[in-house]
């Protein structure tokens, strides 16, 4: 039902007005999901209702008495077109990164270090509207003590993007210390991969 409801919004996204004479047209498109998937929705009025659940097919509705016409199927340029303006506001899928730590320490890996003008290159790409910077640990030490640890990596590398040039106030810092491990450990393990900071762009 979720999905369901997911992909209905997605298709909300693309509804446009259009005027012809005095009339108000709408016109509704179902796009695929991010992942490429294509839900079904059904357009309903006082006039009648109507099933859409192929990608890229569509329906007019002249008036709220008029039932929706007959459904057609858009190309992806025809969409591109005539949608410009909408899916330019729509937002994307949220962008990923993770960099990792030495031990015990806010200095990133040599390998992370390289990354982080690819992360830079993305934010000038994408233009997010947030940047959220968690940081983690590995469960050497006191959990109080890497909490501290996560939030000083965060901040490191919100410093290390606002040197390249990113605007500090998109960019929010956490810390999830030990508590969220992408592998569980014993206590007291050394833990490479635990020891890292996630960069969503969104």
């Amino acid at each position: 039902m979720a999905r369901i409801l997911l992909r209905f919004l997605i298709a909300l996204c693309i509804v446009a007005l259009l005027t012809a004479c005095t009339a108000k047209r709408s016109m509704i498109v179902l796009l695929p999901d991010q992942d490429g998937k294509t839900g079904a929705i059904e357009v309903q009025n006082q006039g009648g209702s109507l099933k859409l659940d192929a990608p890229n097919q569509a329906t007019e509705i002249l008036s709220a008495q008029t039932p929706p016409a007959p459904p057609i199927v858009l190309s992806e340029e025809e969409i591109k077109k005539r949608f410009a303006e909408t899916l330019a506001a729509t937002p994307g899928a949220p962008v990923h990164y993770v960099l990792y730590f030495l031990s015990d320490s806010k200095e990133l890996t040599e390998e992370s270090k390289t990354r982080l003008d690819e992360v830079v290159l993305s934010i000038n790409r994408i233009h997010p509207a947030e940047i959220a910077i968690v940081g983690h640990t590995d469960r050497v030490g006191d959990r109080k003590r890497n909490f501290r640890l996560g939030l000083d990596r965060a901040t490191q590398v919100k410093h290390l993007l606002i040197t390249r040039g990113v605007d500090p106030g998109m960019v929010e810092v956490s810390s999830h210390g030990e508590d969220n491990p992408l592998i569980k450990t014993a206590d007291e393990v050394s833990e490479p991969e635990n020891r890292r900071v996630e960069i969503v762009l969104r």
